[in-house]
């Protein structure tokens, strides 16, 4: 789990398709470099973010670590279009004192979405996405949360369709800190949404299915009594 507030920015040292290493595993790997500041406490196997994707750490140094990435993880992110000397938002997992500035971001990338424009506005840059699945955009909500390239970012328009898109606005202080600050139209980013608006969808579907139960019970009868106060205010 991670809070989508990125620590800092590291350097894609490597890229191997094949590391038979044992760190390695026998299939791809990332090396990323420039990241001291986050592995003093480092373990193997601890969960690291790497453009908002959670990968494991197989191998480290004191400035360096090694990812495994596996074939759905490339199929479904840009990693795989990460070269030499490219640069990625890290983050380490949370921990019992990590204050949460963001929101709840898994880790779990749903699809990408190309850059179609970026807009100066003052100090500001907004920049318009086309997701790749534009199913994902019903999870999307003017102020509401989504995490690009794992950065935890407020929404301040979006278009549904499957022509659709969303906006997000990086201030200043976001543009220094961000990978996506420097990426150009027709570049990509990871996407991951909200995971609350999945729940919900879910809780919903079941209310009107008449499946009930399991592990969203409480919130199944939350969502029970909203619909069932809203007909009854209208008459229904």
């Amino acid at each position: 789990m991670f809070t989508g507030i990125v620590e800092i920015v590291g350097t894609v040292a490597a890229l191997e398709q094949l590391d038979e290493t044992a760190s390695g595993g026998g299939g791809t790997s990332l090396t990323i470099s420039d990241a001291q500041e986050i592995l003093g406490d480092a373990n193997l196997g601890d969960s690291i973010s790497v453009n908002g994707t959670c990968l494991t750490i197989t191998e480290f140094d004191k400035s360096t670590f090694k990812v495994g990435v596996a074939p759905e993880t490339l199929r479904r992110t840009n990693l795989g279009s990460l070269i030499q000397g490219s640069r990625v938002n890290l983050e380490r997992a949370v921990s019992a004192t990590t204050r949460m500035g963001g929101h709840f971001v898994q880790g779990h990338v749903d699809t990408i979405a190309t850059i179609l424009s970026v807009t100066p506005d003052g100090n500001a840059l907004t920049f318009r996405f086309r997701p790749r699945d534009p199913s994902v955009l019903r999870y999307i909500v003017e102020k509401g949360y989504v995490t690009l390239d794992g950065a935890s970012l407020t929404v301040t328009q979006v278009q549904d369709g499957l022509d659709g898109w969303m906006e997000v606005m990086l201030i200043a202080y976001t543009q220094e800190r961000v990978v996506t600050a420097a990426k150009k139209p027709g570049e990509d980013v990871n996407v991951e949404v909200d995971m609350v608006g999945k729940y919900v969808e879910k809780s919903v579907a079941g209310y009107f299915e008449g499946k009930t139960g399991g592990d969203f019970a409480i919130l199944e009868k939350m969502v029970s009594r909203i619909v069932d106060e809203k007909l009854m205010s209208l008459g229904k």
